[in-house]
């Protein structure tokens, strides 16, 4: 008879990943629901939906996100979108800005909250 045996190192990707899943929904709840939420939803043009979707997405594809990471992800996706010319450069400088400078509320509300 065959013993099955169960690594933990394997349910320790899985839990990595929800929690990779967890910090990347609170960015974008965070982005849309927080505090300037409702100015957010006023300046939301598909093309910011677009691209903060695929920020997340490229943030689900990490193993931890940092600031330094963040930034680079931000970085990295605003660059395809500044050779877009439909899009407003100052438009999307403002974007940007604000993703980046939200970036410890962010960390602050993907933080789970002591009892």
């Amino acid at each position: 008879m065959v013993k099955k045996t169960t690594s933990k190192k394997g349910n320790l990707g899985a839990v990595v990943g929800l929690g990779v899943g967890i910090a990347a929904a609170s960015v974008a709840a965070y982005l849309l629901f927080g505090p300037d939420g409702e100015k957010n939803r006023k300046k939301v043009v598909g093309w910011t939906v677009k691209m903060k979707g695929e920020i997340i997405e490229k943030f689900e594809k990490v193993k931890e996100v940092t600031e330094p990471i963040y930034q680079e992800i931000v970085d990295e996706v605003s660059k395809k979108y500044s050779k877009l010319k439909s899009i407003d450069k100052e438009e999307l400088e403002a974007v940007v800005g604000d993703l980046k400078k939200n970036w410890k509320k962010i960390i602050k509300e993907a933080k789970p909250k002591k009892k």
